[in-house]
Protein backbone atom coordinates (compact mmCIF):
# COMPACT_ATOMS: atom_id res chain seq x y z
CA UNK A 1 0.00 0.00 0.00
CA UNK A 2 1.13 3.35 -0.84
CA UNK A 3 0.07 5.71 2.30
CA UNK A 4 1.35 9.12 0.31
CA UNK A 5 -1.02 8.37 -2.76
CA UNK A 6 -3.70 7.27 -0.79
CA UNK A 7 -3.70 10.09 1.51
CA UNK A 8 -3.44 12.36 -1.78
CA UNK A 9 -6.62 10.77 -2.86
CA UNK A 10 -8.34 11.28 0.54
CA UNK A 11 -7.41 14.44 0.76
CA UNK A 12 -8.68 15.22 -3.51
CA UNK A 13 -12.12 13.63 -1.68
CA UNK A 14 -12.45 15.69 1.17
CA UNK A 15 -12.00 18.74 -0.93
CA UNK A 16 -15.10 17.64 -3.40
CA UNK A 17 -17.32 16.80 -0.04
CA UNK A 18 -18.08 20.26 1.06
CA UNK A 19 -18.69 21.17 -3.14
CA UNK A 20 -21.00 18.78 -3.22
CA UNK A 21 -22.93 20.79 -1.10
CA UNK A 22 -22.34 23.99 -2.32
CA UNK A 23 -23.23 23.58 -5.99
CA UNK A 24 -26.78 22.34 -5.66
CA UNK A 25 -26.96 24.86 -2.69
CA UNK A 26 -25.93 28.08 -5.41
CA UNK A 27 -27.99 26.46 -8.41
CA UNK A 28 -31.03 26.41 -5.86
CA UNK A 29 -30.56 30.13 -5.22
CA UNK A 30 -30.12 30.71 -8.76
CA UNK A 31 -33.67 29.22 -9.65
CA UNK A 32 -35.33 30.71 -7.09
CA UNK A 33 -34.05 34.35 -8.48
CA UNK A 34 -35.23 34.10 -11.91
CA UNK A 35 -36.32 37.65 -12.28
CA UNK A 36 -32.98 39.02 -11.90
CA UNK A 37 -30.61 39.76 -14.76
CA UNK A 38 -27.41 37.56 -12.70
CA UNK A 39 -30.03 34.32 -12.89
CA UNK A 40 -27.30 33.32 -15.34
CA UNK A 41 -24.17 33.69 -13.85
CA UNK A 42 -24.84 32.25 -10.57
CA UNK A 43 -26.20 29.60 -12.11
CA UNK A 44 -22.93 28.56 -14.43
CA UNK A 45 -20.98 29.08 -10.83
CA UNK A 46 -23.47 26.34 -9.21
CA UNK A 47 -23.11 23.91 -12.27
CA UNK A 48 -19.05 24.35 -12.44
CA UNK A 49 -18.80 23.78 -8.82
CA UNK A 50 -21.11 20.49 -9.36
CA UNK A 51 -18.54 19.50 -11.93
CA UNK A 52 -15.50 20.21 -9.91
CA UNK A 53 -17.00 18.30 -6.99
CA UNK A 54 -17.69 14.67 -9.03
CA UNK A 55 -14.22 15.02 -11.18
CA UNK A 56 -12.60 15.60 -7.85
CA UNK A 57 -14.20 12.67 -6.04
CA UNK A 58 -13.47 10.61 -9.10
CA UNK A 59 -9.92 11.60 -9.49
CA UNK A 60 -9.73 10.95 -5.37
CA UNK A 61 -11.20 7.32 -5.64
CA UNK A 62 -9.15 6.52 -8.53
CA UNK A 63 -5.98 7.65 -6.47
CA UNK A 64 -7.00 5.93 -3.44
CA UNK A 65 -7.37 2.55 -5.47
CA UNK A 66 -4.09 3.03 -6.89
CA UNK A 67 -2.13 3.68 -3.92
CA UNK A 68 -4.17 0.61 -2.60
CA UNK A 69 -2.97 -1.68 -4.76
CA UNK A 70 0.36 -0.03 -5.54
CA UNK A 71 -1.00 0.65 -9.27
CA UNK A 72 2.96 2.27 -10.74
CA UNK A 73 0.50 4.23 -13.10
Amino acid sequence: MNQDLFYKGIKKAVIALPLMFIGPTIIHNAWINKGHWFHYVVLTVGLVLCFLAVYLLWKGIQTMIKGLFNDPK
